[in-house]
């Protein structure tokens, strides 16, 4: 298992940022799959997406200050992230850490997590450019 964390500056209040980070908005941002249905259930928001010929579903739980998406279904061995703000000067600070791993040789965990973080990074871009 190998963990990522990214960090981006916003130009936004907390509240804008918070009310841009659906679980859609993070699964489109994160640009590696299309959403195919969510499904609201008593726990959180399950995800389903897909592309490349895999299909993934992810549990989302909101936490104060935080969401929170683990893979539930698909052809990875764990896929966790958090996506968290804070209050920072003028705007809002956006960090998400991710623990991904594959199973199999220890290399397979290192690219995954190098995939990983460009995912971060595109998905922190483009929610800083939604607000």
């Amino acid at each position: 298992m190998r963990e990522v964390e990214v960090s981006r500056f916003v130009d936004a209040p907390p509240a804008v940022v918070e009310r841009a980070l659906s679980p859609v908005a993070l699964l489109e941002a994160e640009g590696s799959f299309d959403v195919r249905g969510v499904e609201d259930t008593d726990t959180g928001t399950r995800v389903r997406v897909g592309g490349y010929g895999l299909e993934l579903v992810f549990a989302f739980t909101d936490r104060p200050d935080a969401v929170e998406y683990a893979l539930i279904a698909g052809p990875l061995e764990r896929l966790e992230t958090t996506v968290a703000w804070s209050p920072e000067n003028e705007g809002t600070r956006l960090t998400a850490r991710s623990a991904v791993a594959v199973g199999g040789p220890a290399v397979l965990d290192r690219l995954a997590a190098w995939k990983r973080r460009g995912e971060l990074r595109r998905a922190l871009a483009a929610i800083a450019e939604a607000c």
